[in-house]
């Protein structure tokens, strides 16, 4: 989901098996989710998937999307449509009136969010900050995830 709501197809190399993402709602429904919020032991992931997503590599396509202009450096990632659908309607409301981004506000905290709601509040607080002061916050936010993925090893879970 993309600004106001627009679907965009985000460019990533594949870490799952082909057609895995057919059955998220399936995954969430029996493996729920694990603190931080991503599938607990979720066996769509392959071999050389671990290793992209363990050095951010699988990020790296994602470059094209920002060039292309459907997401920005810093900002709420995008989601697919089964995981916004957990997303409460305001949060929903708030998330599509600005573009996705690669660099995701959690990154921006101390502490790493452990629940979904966790993860809605730390982007709750992105989202007002950056519709009152977009590049303020945007710049503040950047120079902060970069600090905590330096300095204090900050990493997704």
């Amino acid at each position: 989901m993309g600004k106001d709501g627009k679907m965009i197809v985000v460019h990533k190399f594949r870490t799952m098996y082909t057609y895995s993402e057919y059955i998220q709602s399936y995954i969430f429904q029996y493996q729920n989710l694990q603190t931080g919020g991503k599938f607990r032991d979720d066996y769509r992931i392959n071999f050389w998937g671990k290793i992209l997503r363990r050095t951010w590599l699988d990020e790296f396509p994602m470059v094209w999307n920002m060039l292309c202009g459907d997401i920005k450096l810093v900002g709420v990632r995008p989601l697919s449509r089964q995981y916004f659908s957990l997303y409460t309607p305001e949060m929903q409301a708030l998330r599509t009136r600005t573009k996705p981004g690669l660099l995701p506000p959690f990154y921006y905290d101390r502490h790493t969010p452990e629940t979904i709601e966790e993860v809605q509040e730390s982007e709750r607080r992105y989202l007002e900050a950056y519709l009152q002061h977009p590049f303020r916050t945007d710049w503040r936010y950047f120079w902060g995830i970069v600090g905590n993925i330096i300095f204090h090893r900050k990493r997704s879970k």
